[in-house]
C-alpha cells in the first residue's frame, strides 16, 4: 500500500488525522462516524441524543488534563452520560465524533438508510480496531485491521477501496511486512467523507452541535 495521501501535517505519529488526537483523551475509546445526505442533529438524534439536549458547541482551546475530551469538556460533565458526541458537516458529509464509544452498536444501518452511505470507525482501549461500511440500510463490508490485507481492498466497493487506497500505511515499529497500522480505519473513514486535509482549525471554524448521551 502507497503512503497516505493526506495533507502534509495532518497525520500524528501514529498516523491518526489529528484533529481527532486533538478531541480525544489518552488512551482513546472512541469512535468517528460519517454519513452522506444526514445533517448534523439528524445523526446525532439517530445515534441516540435526545432532541432537547442537543446544543450548539464551541470547542475550549485545550484540556485541563489527559482524561477530558474538549467535546466533554465543551458540553459539561454528567455523571449520567456515557459519551460526548460531536457533530458538524463538511462538503454534504455529516461526521460525528464519539469520546467514549458509546455508539457502535446498531447505528450503522439507520444512519445510511433511504440511499445514505455511511461508514463507522472503531478504536478500543485494547488497539481493536475496525470500520463498517453500508449504503442504503445495508452493510457492505466489515473491516478489523489485525485481519486486512491488500487483497479484501481490491474486493471492496469503489468508494471504500478508493478511501482505503488514500489511507495508505504509516509506518510503525510494530507492523510486519504487509501489515496495516491501527489508525488505518480512522484515515479510511475521513478519506471516504473528504477530509484528508481537515484541521482542528477547521472543525473549530464550522458550525458544530453536541450532545451528552447514554
Amino acid at each position: 500500500m502507497p503512503e497516505p495521501g493526506f495533507a502534509p501535517g495532518v497525520l500524528d505519529a501514529h498516523g491518526d488525522p489529528k484533529w481527532i488526537t486533538e478531541l480525544a483523551c489518552a488512551d482513546p475509546n472512541h469512535v468517528l462516524h460519517v454519513v452522506r445526505g444526514l445533517d448534523p442533529k439528524a445523526a446525532l438524534e439517530v445515534l441516540g441524543a435526545e432532541p432537547h439536549l442537543i446544543q450548539r458547541c464551541e470547542l475550549p482551546e485545550s484540556k485541563p488534563d489527559d482524561w477530558t475530551s474538549l467535546p466533554e469538556l465543551a458540553l459539561g460533565s454528567d455523571p449520567d452520560s456515557a459519551a460526548a458526541l460531536l457533530a458538524g458537516s463538511v462538503g454534504g458529509w455529516t461526521f460525528v465524533y464519539d469520546d467514549s464509544g458509546h455508539t457502535f452498536h446498531d447505528a450503522l444501518e439507520e444512519l445510511s438508510a433511504s440511499g445514505r452511505t455511511a461508514a463507522t470507525s472503531v478504536f478500543t482501549i485494547n488497539a481493536d480496531a475496525s470500520m463498517a461500511y453500508a449504503v442504503d440500510g445495508e452493510e457492505l463490508a466489515w473491516v478489523k485491521v489485525d485481519d486486512l490485507t491488500e487483497e479484501d481492498i481490491a474486493g471492496f466497493p469503489d468508494e471504500l477501496r478508493a478511501a482505503f487506497e488514500t489511507a495508505g500505511v504509516v509506518e510503525q515499529d510494530y507492523l510486519d511486512p504487509d501489515d496495516f497500522d491501527f489508525a488505518v480505519t480512522m484515515r479510511a473513514t475521513c478519506a471516504l467523507a473528504g477530509l484528508t486535509a481537515f484541521t482542528i482549525d477547521d472543525l473549530r471554524a464550522l458550525p458544530l452541535l453536541g450532545a451528552n448521551v447514554g
